[in-house]
């Protein structure tokens, strides 16, 4: 039987917990590093390695994941000296699963050449629900040989993979997916704020309107989240403004004007500026909220 490659997962947040835990349940040796220690115990518990950097990691792995907070955290782990990329293994793969920007991952990918290692961005979609039931979509930009390469460790942690062009190509794609979630998320806060003024009781909207044309997952998952005021976060607020801000840099950069982005990231930066930042992305509705209250 053949030894299946020793994989390094970096990043044990609500996503990367349960994809590392994918990983290791499938048979693949795990090396793990988290800037909070104790998010790993019971991934060691189960027979992960700990190690104590980034880089140590990179050192020990076949093929090192990543999935971090922000681009400079991501700069920091892959460029720092010490990092990822100055310790990572000849013929070794590295694939970053963060939202981040898209010249960046072009610029690791260039790296990573010129080190010897492959470079896969690999973005994924799905919050905390498809991390635990590894269904992610999972967009990456790269090598074809290298995504073939790595496919069989990605098909443990999602349901949709693709490969969608060059270095780069994921984050773009990401972003995509982010503008589509922002502008929807305006509109199911909406359409709940419109059925509660209404008279209505907004619960049993959603489910009439939720088997309609308007059917969506983030109107059947986060409808009824907003419509219960459960604000518990399946992805943070202050992760998605971050996501926004790469997709409004983009869509300068490309020449394009998108108004639906640009008010979603402006009520969602209000949220965060008020203290709203650890809440998932459904408390949007606290924003109509407190139009309502105005208004009243």
């Amino acid at each position: 039987m053949e030894q299946k490659p020793t994989v390094g997962f970096i990043g044990l947040g609500i996503m990367g917990h349960y994809m590392a835990g994918h990983i290791l349940a499938a048979g693949y040796p795990l090396n793990i590093y988290n800037r909070t220690r104790a998010k790993g115990d019971d991934l060691v518990a189960r027979g992960a390695q700990w190690c104590d950097s980034p880089g140590a990691v990179a050192a020990a792995s076949d093929i090192t994941i990543t999935i971090v907070g922000y681009p400079a955290d991501v700069e920091q782990v892959y460029l720092a000296d010490g990092g990822i990329l100055a310790s990572a293994r000849p013929g070794s793969v590295l694939i970053d699963m963060t939202t981040s920007s898209p010249a960046l991952a072009a610029r690791i990918a260039q790296s990573g050449l010129l080190s010897g290692v492959a470079a896969l961005d690999a973005p994924v979609s799905g919050g905390d629900v498809g991390a635990k039931a590894g269904k992610l979509a999972i967009m990456v930009g790269g090598d074809k040989r290298t995504f073939d390469r790595v496919l069989p460790v990605l098909e443990v942690m999602g349901a949709n993979i693709a490969l969608m062009g060059k270095a780069g190509a994921g984050q773009h794609t990401k972003m995509a997916n982010q503008i589509a979630i922002a502008s929807t998320m305006l509109a199911v806060a909406e359409s709940v704020s419109y059925a509660r003024a209404a008279g209505l009781d907004p619960a049993q909207v959603l489910k009439v309107i939720g088997n309609g044309a308007a059917s969506s997952f983030l109107l059947n998952g986060l409808g009824p989240k907003m419509v219960e005021e459960d604000f518990a976060p399946g992805f943070f607020i202050h992760h998605f403004v971050k996501d926004m801000t790469i997709a409004l840099d983009e869509t300068e950069r490309l020449g394009l004007d998108l108004p639906g982005l640009a008010l979603a990231r402006s009520l969602y930066l209000k949220l965060k500026d008020d203290g709203f930042g650890e809440e998932g992305t459904q408390a949007l509705y606290r924003a109509y909220n407190a139009i309502h209250s105005e208004a009243g």
